[in-house]
């Protein structure tokens, strides 16, 4: 069970969050293969008549959960997939809000936007605080 103390300490929070945000992106894919096209329709989406571009977005969550996962095991080692983790968040936040507004108005969509955006912020912080942590020399 995880102990809450664990929390304070910035490699473990760091890790914990990759986790959190893998497990996000796992339900996401899953979802965007498996859910019937008519709660696609119910969420704000046009009829899905072809499920070929749902079942690959399912799949693009699918591999990034296993980048996600790289990193909160092996931070040191997955370093460079940290920093592609940020960017796929902050290119996805710039895609997902500008569809929304000038596109077609879909308010999942704009929500994901905006979540991507902070997953995307919160990797940068607790990153922060972990090089800063591991410099410090308080371990």
């Amino acid at each position: 069970m995880l102990k809450y103390k664990n929390l304070s300490n910035p490699p473990f929070r760091f890790s914990f969050f990759m986790y959190l945000v893998a497990l996000h992106s796992f339900i996401a894919g899953i979802g965007l293969m498996f859910l019937p096209s008519d709660l696609f329709t119910k969420l704000g989406y046009s009829a899905i008549s072809e499920r070929f571009f749902t079942v690959q977005g399912g799949v693009f969550h699918i591999v990034m959960c296993i980048g996600y996962l790289m990193v909160a095991f092996r931070r040191e080692k997955y370093e460079g997939v940290i920093y592609f983790s940020v960017t796929a968040k902050f290119i996805a936040t710039f895609f997902l809000i500008t569809y929304s507004i000038f596109i077609d108005w879909i308010w999942v969509v704009f929500l994901s936007g905006i979540f991507d955006f902070l997953i995307g912020l919160v990797i940068i912080l607790l990153y922060k605080q972990h090089i800063k942590y591991l410099l410090s020399g308080d371990r």
